[in-house]
């Protein structure tokens, strides 16, 4: 009796300690696809929703290990590497052509970009696509974050995400680090 009575409290807890999130309401959903950019479509303002939701697509290990999965399931590596780069730009050079900001990646990936990047608005829905974007983020990062996805199962060839992979793998690329660009190592 008594183990079961701390199954239950130990459930509960972990239950209200970190909620999730399966799938976003419609409202919110739509408000999502409301961001603003500025001219250029690099940087912007994510929609008040975002915020009033705590950013989750951020700081939730849930929603970063959802945007794990997309980035395998959609084949970002294939261009993007392990964030290292290919036919995509590197994460870790600290040159971000379109701008680190959240609203910048989502833009990136929900409308495109020139040269080779796709969109994928059609593809995914709005939930995933920020879900994304938030896994893409700890990528490129310089300091380490609290939460982090769930872990590989096949051997790491860098750091994990929660290690700021960046920091330890920074490549300076092309054109030198411009901090309105990119993080800043």
């Amino acid at each position: 009796m008594l183990l079961l009575f701390v199954f239950v409290i130990g459930a509960a807890m972990g239950w209200a300690r970190h909620p999730r999130q399966y799938r976003a309401d419609p409202p919110v959903t739509s408000s999502l696809d409301q961001f603003l950019l500025m001219p250029g479509g690099i940087g912007g303002t994510p929609p008040h929703v975002y915020f009033a939701l705590g950013k989750p697509y951020e700081v939730t290990a849930y929603d970063l290990s959802q945007g794990k999965r997309l980035y395998s399931w959609f084949g970002c590596a294939s261009c993007h590497g392990d964030g290292r780069g290919g036919t995509g730009p590197s994460f870790l050079d600290g040159w971000w052509f379109y701008g680190s900001e959240m609203v910048s990646v989502v833009a990136s990936i929900r409308d495109g970009r020139p040269h080779g990047m796709p969109a994928f608005a059609n593809k995914m829905t709005s939930d995933q696509i920020w879900q994304l974007a938030g896994y893409v983020r700890t990528i490129g990062a310089y300091s380490a974050l609290y939460t982090a996805p769930s872990r590989n199962d096949d051997k790491h060839t860098r750091p994990a995400e929660n290690r700021a992979p960046a920091a330890t793998l920074f490549e300076e690329g092309p054109v030198g680090v411009r901090s309105d660009r990119g993080v800043r190592p």
